[in-house]
């Protein structure tokens, strides 16, 4: 999971790049960046938030009317600055690329790459990798004076060769800016106008920041290509099954974010309206409903409302601590469930509480809270996840690559409920986690690979192997640097 945006305009983009990524950071906190062109390519990017990254005087060297930004979410690759986005190519023309998702057949473009192609990858990064296959099939397909059906061509192509998830943006030298979505469209990715500007991002929420009212979603398998008139060239290349990220709605996206036409926050109002019916089932009664924040709220509220018990905000959040899930070592985690949350006695002592997350991943935060507010004084302390448990490695772009990533792997509710110190645990079902999602308005098909195994594109058990090992290697590093 990444951040990716791109603008197109009549003045400076930059100031608008920056303020675009802001409204993504929570996309990805370990690296940030940016380019920018101007008659050259101008980038800067590093490790860290992106407020950390920038500043005055780099921004100000940032110059040109097209340009595309990114944050970083560490999946395939290491997390050093050589692995930051965006990259840049220099034939054919001079291209910039930044990409959100995972290339399931990484290894095997590369090697293609350096033995066929004569294309050398200097990261470990799969963004490089998608740059580089872009480039060499529009090398191959381009004319004398390059056009849109050549980008449409070398789109095309580019499918063909590359597996997996994949929202992109790329700026190509004195032609324009290109964005395309994965032929199944796992990955998000929004476009919109205003004026004579254009802008892609991963989520909708960039568009209301930066005024660009008039906005939609790319469509699978579809390419857009604005050129430096600001004219407007789309095709959609392939019509596979649509199949977005089921998670964005649970656990990633902003909630003031509509993807696919699906609010965020709706969902989450839904997928606590849906639990409601698996807790009275569990046959408990909480005294209060209180949420893990800050992304279960919305479905902790609904279901407060649908038992009829009262919500209260139990646990207060610093702002100040990044997102727990997506820090990269173990390590790191633990020490910031203690940073980040801090129960209040009042709302908790003598009370049974029910603790509503997004999901159980690990386990480990979900039991370092249950103890927080066991220590503030709970008579009891439930738990329900607004998803279903999570079981099978995500290929497409979510920290949970290793079949030991997740607790429920090869423990029942029961044995989890222990191992994480709950009273009763309460799953949401596949068919909560669907009818939540959708306000059960007709028929939409989502990847629910962590959930059910059901993957919408071919892995070969070389690719499964292949992203596991370099997780451990990931995480073997990560300890080696705490040590």
């Amino acid at each position: 999971m990444c951040g990716i945006i791109g603008l197109l305009g009549r003045r400076s983009v930059i100031d608008e790049i920056y303020l675009g990524l802001m409204t993504i950071q929570h996309r990805g906190q370990d690296a940030a960046g940016a380019i920018t062109y101007d008659n050259r390519f101008n980038l800067k990017k590093g490790n860290g938030l992106v407020q950390n990254v920038f500043n005055e005087k780099n921004l100000a060297r940032l110059k040109g009317q097209m340009g595309i930004g990114h944050v970083r979410y560490p999946t395939a690759g290491g997390g050093g600055t050589e692995d930051a986005q965006p990259f840049y190519v220099n034939v054919p023309y001079g291209i910039a690329m930044a990409h959100n998702g995972n290339l399931t057949n990484y290894w095997r473009l590369r090697r293609e790459l350096f033995e066929e192609d004569k294309r050398q990858i200097n990261s470990t990064s799969d963004s490089e990798v998608l740059l580089n296959v872009f480039a060499e099939e529009l090398s191959r397909s381009s004319s004398p004076s390059l056009c849109a059906e050549d980008i449409f061509r070398a789109t095309e192509a580019t499918f063909k060769r590359a597996q997996g998830s994949y929202s992109a943006v790329a700026t190509i030298a004195n032609a324009g800016i290109v964005a395309f979505r994965d032929p199944h469209g796992i990955k998000p990715l929004v476009f919109g106008r205003r004026g004579r500007s254009s802008a892609f991002a991963s989520e909708s929420v960039t568009m209301d920041v930066l005024g660009y009212k008039r906005w939609r979603d790319i469509q699978s398998g579809e390419c857009i290509f604005i050129d430096c008139d600001g004219r407007e060239h789309c095709r959609r290349i392939t019509e596979d099954v649509h199949t977005p990220c089921i998670f964005e709605w649970v656990y990633f996206a902003r909630p003031d974010s509509i993807i696919d036409g699906i609010s965020v926050y709706e969902a989450r109002l839904g997928l606590g309206r849906e639990l409601a019916s698996g807790v009275k089932e569990s046959g408990i009664v909480p005294d209060v409903v209180i949420p893990v924040p800050d992304t279960a709220k919305p479905a902790a509220l609904a279901l407060s409302i649908a038992l009829g018990i009262p919500f209260r905000e139990g646990l207060i959040k610093n702002r100040y601590i990044g997102r727990t899930f997506i820090m990269a070592g173990r390590k790191e985690r633990r020490k910031s469930i203690k940073m980040k949350l801090n129960p209040i006695r009042a709302e908790i002592e003598g009370k049974k509480v029910l603790l509503v997350d997004d999901s159980v991943v690990r386990g480990n935060t979900s039991r370092k809270i249950i103890g927080l507010v066991r220590e503030a004084g709970a008579e009891k302390v439930y738990f329900a996840s607004s998803s279903p448990p999570l079981r099978h490695p995500c290929a497409y772009g979510i920290d949970m690559q290793t079949r030991g990533d997740f607790i429920a792997r090869d423990k029942e509710p029961e044995k989890i409920k222990e191992t994480i110190g709950a009273d009763e645990l309460i799953y949401q079902t596949m068919d909560g986690l669907l009818a939540g999602v959708t306000g059960k308005n007709g028929e939409r098909s989502f990847c629910t690979a962590c959930f059910s195994g059901e993957y919408p594109t071919e892995i070969s058990k070389e690719a499964f192997h292949y992203m596991e090992t370099d997780r451990l290697r990931k995480c073997l590093l990560t300890v080696s640097e705490d040590v």
